[in-house]
């Protein structure tokens, strides 16, 4: 079983968590209304998802911003 090394992820939350101090939070919003909106009118989704990588957004807001239009995904149970 893989485990990650406690002191490693400690490091990777401080960047993580120095990330989002250091970034544009304007510019940073913007770009996950983007996000939401290219899913909302089905447009072409890689452009606002680029911009909202260099405006910082982690993976996890990305998901989460596609999320509120799409939502999760369940797979139906098959025999």
């Amino acid at each position: 079983m893989f485990q990650i090394d406690p002191a490693i992820e400690r490091q990777q939350v401080e960047r993580v968590r120095a990330v989002r101090a250091s970034r544009d939070r304007e510019i940073w919003k913007r770009a996950l209304d983007a996000v939401t909106a290219a899913a909302r009118d089905g447009s072409n989704l890689m452009p606002p998802i680029i911009d909202a990588v260099e405006a910082h957004a982690t993976v996890g807001e990305i998901s989460d911003a596609m999320r509120t239009v799409f939502g999760i995904h369940e797979e139906a149970g098959t025999v």
